[in-house]
């Protein structure tokens, strides 16, 4: 891999000025998927500031990663943050050239990161006036803000409805990147636009909300409390809950051709790494309902 700097000529809000130069990336004949070998463009979902996603190379953790869309100097980014791509593949080292990629999540605005050196503080710095940018010119609206812990509930005042809830699906959980009734099909559309259609729908068979206990799945430690909200599929048929897992609509789910435009949304569920998305309580039936009409009865969302 040869590294390049980045471009300094972009727009405000870091999208660039001009046209990138074509990848010499290639794919297979018979791969329906054109995520496999080429960077995902995308915004932080906390943040609104660009990002690309990778997949990762060999290991125990295949989920993709965010990486800052730029390269950095590989002098100023700690040893332990240095990633570098090859072959559309992010691999967690350095490559012995002067450039590595970072993770986003290392100078993400929205959150309460560890003291950076003061490059990379600046970095983040900048990364924040971009976020404020977006706010207030309307193109980014920040999520609503989580408790401070597990259990605690919603806010005074905030429809008792999970930002990112729980899903459990071919007995294992996830978490989703949004509320189970606004996850979007990840397919392509003979337009090349991302399909609009909404994974849940009333044509096919839908989940339940229940209490479950929290280290049935996805952490070691019991923490209290002792039960969470999940969004459960495992009553639905297999072949329902495949379609859930690779985040398509009905037509494209039947569709085998189809081609993915963007990553699935999940992420395998840690109990000590997203105990703040723990809720103790079931979402309402009703969306117009507030914190006070919280159901505590199974229910759909």
């Amino acid at each position: 891999m040869r590294s390049t700097p980045p471009s300094a000529v972009r727009h405000w809000d870091g999208s660039p000025l001009t046209r990138p130069v074509s990848r010499s990336l290639t794919l297979s004949p018979g791969e329906a998927s054109r995520l496999l070998h080429c960077g995902q463009g995308g915004r932080c979902r906390e943040c609104g500031n660009r990002i690309e996603w990778y997949h990762r190379g060999p290991g125990p953790l295949q989920r993709p990663v965010r990486l800052h869309p730029q390269e950095l100097p590989a002098a100023a980014v700690p040893a332990a943050c240095r990633w570098h791509v090859s072959s559309g593949i992010a691999y967690p080292a350095a490559d012995g050239s002067n450039w590595c990629r970072l993770p986003h999540a290392v100078i993400c605005p929205a959150r309460d990161t560890a003291p950076l050196p003061r490059d990379l503080a600046g970095l983040r710095r900048s990364l924040a006036v971009r976020t404020r940018r977006l706010i207030d010119s309307g193109a980014f609206a920040p999520p609503p803000a989580l408790s401070k812990g597990p259990g605690s509930g919603e806010k005074e005042g905030q429809a008792c409805r999970p930002a990112r809830p729980v899903v459990q699906l071919l007995y294992v959980r996830y978490l989703a990147a949004c509320p189970v009734d606004e996850i979007h099909c990840t397919a392509r559309t003979r337009r090349r636009h991302r399909c609009t259609n909404t994974v849940l729908t009333p044509a096919a068979p839908t989940g339940t909300w229940r209490l479950l206990p929290v280290g049935a799945a996805g952490g070691r430690l019991a923490l209290q409390p002792s039960l969470m909200a999940v969004y459960d599929l495992s009553d639905t048929p297999y072949t329902e809950q495949l379609r859930w897992r690779s985040q398509r609509c009905l037509r494209h789910a039947a569709a085998a051709a189809a081609a993915d435009l963007a990553v699935a949304g999940w992420e395998p569920f840690n109990l000590l790494r997203h105990h703040e998305h723990v809720r103790t309580r079931l979402p309402a039936r009703a969306r117009r309902l507030g914190p006070a009409g919280c159901s505590r009865t199974a229910g759909r969302p």
